[in-house]
């Protein structure tokens, strides 16, 4: 436990250093916006120094931005999956300060992709270990829990707004390559992770007792069991099914991998659920 704990909280640490790195030597240096609480740290961020005798840096307005947040997800989400999101989200704060504004290249249209995928580098591979960037992911997730609607009508919606902003008051040509950021971070987060809000998880055991008490312990998910024989061994199996959203996933392969090594397990694309799901 303590290993799997450390192992996460490094990939949390890389996660944000390349959130960092991708803002401050790609992102800003073109005035390209990124998405979620980020983008508008840094759209707040120029506002405030262009327009006004304030000048506040962009993490600490991204730090600030995410305490509300992370009290409701405390509540709300999950403690464990809270605290490694506020822990990503007070890495990144300190690496945007440390880490110094530096153009890596002229042209746009580069900066917009190679900074985009490298952002999704550090979201993907921090979401796929069971926590997140903060800001707008745990928003959308209770959100998403209280109308029980896909995740990416909010998120869409609340990056709408970001592009919008910066289109008004910095130009459509930057509002055009955020977009075009968005697009390159939203593919390669597909890739590394899941782009669905929910899952099914196709579970064949031979100790399934054992699992549905670990599960429970830890999800709050009903499962559904389904005797099953070996094709091949004619050996007794159960087959248990059971919806998860993909913030839970990392749990459950943990889960899995502690009790039942040589279950067989298939993870599918749930796309759509009719009946009760627990939201809260």
């Amino acid at each position: 436990m303590f290993w799997l704990q450390t192992k996460k909280t490094m990939i949390v640490v890389v996660g944000a250093f390349l959130n960092a790195l991708a803002i401050n030597l790609f992102l800003i240096p073109a005035n390209v916006y990124s998405s979620g609480f980020t983008g508008i740290a840094q759209l707040l961020s120029k506002v405030l120094t262009e327009q006004t005798p304030i000048n506040v840096s962009m993490g600490l307005l991204l730090l600030l931005l995410n305490i509300p947040v992370a009290i409701l997800g405390w509540f709300k989400v999950g403690k464990s999956f809270t605290i490694y999101s506020f822990l990503s989200v007070i890495l990144s704060s300190a690496f945007l300060e440390l880490i110094p504004i530096t153009q890596v290249s002229t042209d746009i249209l580069l900066n917009a992709v190679f900074g985009g995928v490298l952002l999704a580098i550090g979201v993907g591979i921090t979401l796929k270990w069971g926590a997140s960037t903060g800001g707008l992911d745990i928003v959308a997730m209770v959100l998403s829990r209280m109308k029980d609607k896909p995740i990416g009508t909010y998120m869409f919606t609340l990056n709408g707004i970001i592009i919008l902003t910066a289109g008004f008051l910095y130009g459509w040509e930057k509002a055009l390559y955020t977009i075009v950021s968005l697009y390159a971070s939203t593919r390669v987060i597909d890739a590394i992770h899941t782009r669905h809000a929910k899952l099914t998880a196709m579970i064949i055991t031979k100790k399934a007792n054992e699992l549905k008490t670990a599960i429970h312990s830890q999800l709050v998910r009903g499962i559904t069991m389904i005797p099953a024989k070996g094709g091949f061994s004619n050996e007794e199996r159960d087959i248990m099914m059971i919806v998860i959203t993909r913030y839970e996933l990392f749990d459950l392969e943990r889960i899995i991998k502690e009790i039942d090594p040589n279950a067989f397990t298939n993870i599918i694309q749930t796309t759509g659920i009719y009946g009760f799901f627990r939201r809260e």
